[in-house]
């Protein structure tokens, strides 16, 4: 389950120094997995290599700009993002707000304050993921789902879930919202050795919406995300 000082957070800012100190301070708040870039170049590798949980960007990049890239990278996956800029126009955090950040803290900044603002963020992005790990169950649709006890309960009553099953859901609901790739999903069941299990991860998958899934042929919750992989919704969809 998710632990909010187990998210990855990508900083990206041009300025080593500032990014040595909000690296620091993120070590001493307790997070662990924190990857670092100057510009738009180094934030793209960062983000294929890291897939983090949370973004912080500078608006000023020497390659690009930060709203351009928090553009691109919010659609490869929607994850949570605050703007950390010295421009403090009204205009540009209404622009970067308006893109879909969520929040925007000018330079210069406390830093008490930033890692309060990125915890905040971070229980409210990730508040499914955290009450499963804190209550061992999840809503998802009308079922309620225990990964503690490995079992569904729904209108069919209460179905136990394989260990695969309970894998596979434990994966996808850490990432609740986001794709989960069909690689991260075998590598999650069958390790590193997955290649060949790609079949079986669809059938799997099929059983796992026969006990979530009010109409398994028409899922609500546990959506595919064709060639991509699937995605556990925050809601269902209607």
């Amino acid at each position: 389950m998710l632990i909010i000082q187990d998210a990855k957070i990508l900083l990206v800012d041009d300025n080593p120094d500032l990014l040595a100190l909000v690296c620091d301070a993120l070590h001493g708040a307790g997070y662990a997995h924190v990857a670092t870039a100057l510009d738009v170049r180094g934030a793209r590798e960062a983000f294929a290599r890291e897939r983090p949980d949370f973004m912080v960007l500078d608006i000023n990049l020497p390659d690009g700009d930060g709203f351009s890239l928090f553009q691109e990278l919010h659609a490869r996956a929607d994850i949570p993002a605050l703007f950390l800029s010295a421009r403090d126009a009204d205009g540009d955090r209404l622009f970067g707000l308006g893109l879909g950040a969520d929040d925007y803290l000018t330079k210069p900044f406390l830093t008490q304050e930033l890692l309060l603002r990125i915890q905040l963020i971070l229980r409210r992005a990730y508040r499914a993921e955290l009450q499963a790990g804190e209550a061992g169950q999840i809503a998802v649709g009308s079922c309620a789902v225990n990964l503690s006890d490995a079992t569904i309960t729904g209108p069919r009553g209460t179905l136990p879930l394989t260990a695969t099953e309970r894998a596979l859901l434990q994966k996808l609901v850490e990432h609740r919202g986001r794709i989960v790739t069909y690689d991260a999903l075998c590598a999650a069941v069958w390790g590193s050795g997955y290649y060949g299990y790609e079949n079986s991860l669809n059938v799997h998958i099929r059983h796992l919406r026969e006990k979530l899934e009010e109409a398994p042929s028409r899922p609500r919750c546990l959506l595919t995300v064709r060639g991509l992989g699937y995605k556990l919704v925050q809601e269902a969809q209607p």
